[in-house]
């Protein structure tokens, strides 16, 4: 049977995205990119705002107009906070909560009838990261969080914190090191937390894989930056773990922080940069922004502007605050009217731009290892363009013969 795995949000969906693959492969099944040639279609939604939730119904009633044969089967966190709503979309045959996506490919096919039968099982994930066109994997270490930012509705979708065992984690990193994969991503909910329910923590997760693995390069996800203890810091003195965090700071305003009941203040932040960069200079640091949070007053955003440009971020997600029911926020007094917050969006995208101009500005003339992706832009000279990542996440370019490839290699290379 052919299998089209589609997700909208965040890398944890992916991460999940891959486990699936990878279970549908084992039973027999096949991973196709094109959508009109599968007989099974499963959706990883995302519900982080109102307009992801709207996306992911959007994309459900798409693909079911593009294959209406396809059997459909809708999981995430919009399928899990609307489930009668994702249950009477058309085309939706069977909706899976985000607690038991474990069993989702089981349930796919006890539940569903299908008219094609497996092929012979294969090894788990042979071909299905290179089939879906990557060439690092993201690997999901834990769910859910036991924090409630007011504005998050994600832990309301993923519930309580668990976390997988450090001997899953380093079977399932050789596994994909043995396929090929040069680079893990860790992800999670609350990927600091990870350990919260079963004596062990972040360190010891990375420590066992850097010591357990040989997989070249391994990349961490979106980390709360209260979580960074000091023997974290250590463990960037070891080459693959990559020098790249993404710290979501959310505003530059402590009393904005405070309504939003993040958990680190504007110069604890500050510090840990600080930190960062005294170790390792050029260490790039990626944040999440949200803008015309409710009451944010003209000289709180001030504030924040003023604090977002010291921190010299290499890039950032910039969300313009919208009401999410069933968060603490979306009943706070005093939103910020829509004219305002499209004001201090559009002027903080501009400082995000030239943040990470000058980011990448600082990285000319240092030469750095690429792992090469497998896209190919075709040119006018028997050249193709390549483009991979170095270990601090800057996307290059490099011009090559068209008879050579570089797909899913690491090598050196300067920055001009």
């Amino acid at each position: 049977m052919q299998i089209h795995l589609k997700t909208l949000g965040c890398r944890l969906n992916e991460a999940e995205l891959e486990t699936w693959a990878q279970a549908f492969q084992a039973k027999g099944h096949a991973i196709t990119r094109d959508i009109t040639r599968a007989q099974l279609v499963v959706i990883n939604s995302c519900a982080v705002t109102q307009d992801a939730a709207r996306k992911s119904r959007q994309l459900i009633r798409r693909i079911h107009r593009e294959n209406p044969h396809a059997k459909l089967v809708v999981s995430g966190c919009y399928a899990t906070l609307n489930t009668t709503e994702a249950q009477a979309l058309l085309g939706v045959d069977l909706v899976v909560s985000n607690k038991d996506k474990a069993n989702l490919v089981e349930k796919s096919l006890s539940e569903l009838t299908f008219e094609s039968m497996p092929e012979m099982a294969t090894e788990p994930a042979e071909i299905a990261l290179f089939t879906r066109g990557r060439q690092r994997a993201f690997v999901k270490v834990q769910d859910g969080c036991r924090y409630r930012c007011t504005f998050c509705i994600v832990t309301v979708a993923r519930g309580d914190e668990v976390s997988r065992s450090i001997t899953d984690v380093i079977t399932e990193i050789k596994a994909l090191h043995m396929q090929g994969i040069k680079e893990v991503i860790l992800t999670g909910v609350h990927l600091g937390g990870y350990g919260s329910d079963n004596g062990e923590n972040i360190v010891s997760l990375i420590q066992a894989i850097l010591s357990k693995t040989d997989i070249p390069r391994l990349r961490l996800g979106s980390l709360e930056p209260w979580e960074l203890n000091d023997e974290f810091f250590t463990l960037f003195e070891n080459p693959r773990l990559m020098p790249h965090l993404h710290l979501p700071l959310q505003s530059g305003s402590d009393a904005v922080l405070r309504r939003m009941a993040r958990r680190c203040k504007i110069e604890e932040y500050a510090k840990m940069l600080e930190r960062l960069r005294r170790q390792i200079p050029l260490f790039n640091i990626t944040t999440d922004i949200i803008v015309g949070f409710p009451n944010e007053t003209e000289d709180e955003w001030l504030e924040s502007i003023e604090f977002i440009k010291k921190c010299g971020f290499g890039h950032i997600h910039i969300f313009t605050y919208s009401p999410r029911e069933g968060t603490k926020a979306a009943t706070l007094p005093n939103p910020v009217p829509y004219e305002i917050k499209k004001q201090r969006s559009e002027q903080l995208h501009r400082l995000a731009e030239e943040m990470k101009y000058n980011f990448y500005t600082q990285n000319l003339g240092q030469t750095f290892s690429v792992l090469w992706e497998g896209q190919r832009d075709k040119l006018e000279d028997g050249h193709v363009r390549v483009f991979g990542y170095t270990p601090h996440y800057l996307r290059v370019s490099c011009d090559v013969d068209a008879t050579k490839s570089l797909e899913n290699k690491i090598t050196d290379f300067l920055i001009a």
